[in-house]
């Protein structure tokens, strides 16, 4: 049966609507996710807006205050709580924007470390690693995943690399950022002092470790999509990735969805979208899935 045009209004405002805000929480935030399929709850560990990467691609609005500057852990607890009851008692579909959800959507997919930041830079990683995996079994929801949606930046740093231990003992996904296949490309997209190479050793270290997705946003940028020749060169660098001994569970190729906050900045077409994904897939043998813009 057809979707009324009201219904599918509707179920795209939940896609659109990321917003870390939710009643008076400070930390946790329930989204409709098209990536997860489903419900993913964030768990925002950079409530101060401070990130590592300044992506021209970014939703979040830096030029405003943060309401808080630091996880509290308790808070953060509380919050989580309260939210695993509130889905779990359907109270979370009787309002904006999950209202007219469908019920094959309706399921919580995962607890997803994000925000408006790095999530491995903060301090509390591990902790709040620690803190959700205890709230799942506490609610019966021990095969929930966890997921680290992350730039890969502080991978290899020892608290990091103690919590994504703990975590990967659970059921659970690490989505790993490479938007870029040349540094130059990456300079200019992801905006970092940190080193193209850094990022590809972190994610070929992890990976050899830890099976992980990678996530990678093509979009038009100032009217330019990306060239053949740096898609060519993401294809290496996932090869590269490969012929290590990590482990790719696929690809996800994505691209703008939501307002950003930079100039030029637009979604790649569909059908443009969907030839990158075709040619990763036949070039390197991996899953690839495809999540054109909204529209």
């Amino acid at each position: 049966m057809a979707l009324s045009k009201d219904f599918a209004v509707k179920v795209l405002s939940a896609h659109r609507d990321h917003s870390r805000s939710f009643r008076d929480f400070l930390f946790v935030y329930p989204v409709l996710s098209r990536r997860s399929k489903g419900i993913s709850i964030g768990v925002n560990l950079n409530p101060n807006k401070v990130c590592n990467f300044g992506c021209v691609y970014c939703c979040v609005d830096r030029t405003t205050p943060p309401r808080i500057k630091s996880l509290n852990i308790a808070r953060m607890e509380w919050e989580l709580g309260e939210m695993l009851e509130i889905w779990k008692d359907g109270s979370l579909f009787l309002q904006e924007p999950f209202l007219l959800v469908p019920a094959s959507l309706s399921r919580l997919n995962d607890i997803a470390f994000s925000g408006d930041g790095e999530p491995t830079t903060s301090p509390h990683f591990k902790n709040a690693v620690e803190s959700v995996i205890r709230l799942c079994k506490h609610h019966g929801l021990q095969q929930t995943k966890l997921v680290l949606i992350t730039d890969a930046s502080c991978l290899e740093k020892p608290m990091v690399v103690s919590g994504l231990e703990i975590m990967c003992q659970e059921p659970h996904e690490i989505w790993a950022k490479l938007d870029a296949g040349t540094p130059d490309y990456f300079k200019l997209v992801n905006r970092s002092s940190i080193s193209f190479e850094k990022i590809l050793k972190n994610i070929t270290q992890t990976a050899q470790k830890h099976p992980l997705w990678i996530q990678s946003l093509f979009m038009q940028l100032r009217g330019n999509a990306p060239t053949q020749m740096e898609i060519n060169a993401y294809r290496d660098r996932l090869l590269e990735i490969l012929n290590s001994g990590g482990k790719i569970m696929g690809v996800q190729i994505y691209t703008v969805a939501r307002p950003v906050h930079s100039s030029g900045v637009e979604a790649l077409p569909a059908a443009s979208l969907a030839l990158i994904a075709e040619f990763i897939r036949r070039e390197t043998g991996l899953v690839t899935e495809c999540f054109p813009g909204i529209s």
